[in-house]
């Protein structure tokens, strides 16, 4: 049994930014956007709002959630902006997640 007095040591802001990605992934529509891009590797905001038969602006907020947990990458060519898949920032939200529940 772990000592009751051992001081517990906790990173808060890995913990606050790891509930943020999951709060960002864990809506439908957004599981939706993410599983196109992993199916097309990038897509334009107006393949993915078409795609999905859903308004341009709702589709863009979305992204928008998913930006600021730094889940999609952006590519500006022109006018239009590209979306792609952060893998790297996938794969620490992972060894994260596995941390917490196996260790």
């Amino acid at each position: 049994m772990q000592n009751m007095n051992q001081e517990i040591k906790m990173d808060y802001l890995a913990v606050k930014d790891a509930s943020m990605i999951i709060r960002s992934i864990k809506n439908k529509l957004r599981q939706e956007i993410l599983n196109m891009l992993e199916e097309n590797r990038r897509m334009k905001v107006t393949d993915i709002y078409v795609k999905l038969n859903i308004e341009q602006s709702i589709t863009s907020q979305h992204l928008a959630i998913l930006r600021r947990a730094k889940i999609v990458n952006t590519e500006r060519q022109g006018r239009e902006i590209y979306y792609s898949l952060n893998f790297k920032q996938i794969q620490k939200v992972e060894l994260f997640i596995n941390k917490l529940l196996f260790e």
